[in-house]
């Protein structure tokens, strides 16, 4: 898994548009106590879901990895 180039600011930027995406499209009511763990999870599995990103096997899911792959998401969106 190569890091992307300012990986952090991606990740922040895809949670907002993640945020966005779900409640536009009604699946998710985030609240403000949701921490970024718990956001990052539900987007992505949202995400693979509706087949907007390919999905990481299940033995090999981590924050880590969901952090990575909604970065690239965020970082293609742009």
């Amino acid at each position: 898994m190569k890091k992307l180039k300012n990986e952090k600011e991606w990740v922040k930027k895809a949670i907002v548009e993640g945020v966005k995406y779900g409640e536009a499209r009604g699946a998710v009511e985030f609240e403000p106590t949701d921490s970024a763990h718990e956001k990052i999870e539900y987007i992505y599995r949202l995400l693979v879901h509706d087949k907007l990103i390919h999905p990481i096997p299940e033995d090999q899911i981590s924050q880590k990895s969901m952090r990575h792959k909604l970065a690239i998401w965020a970082s293609k969106k742009e």
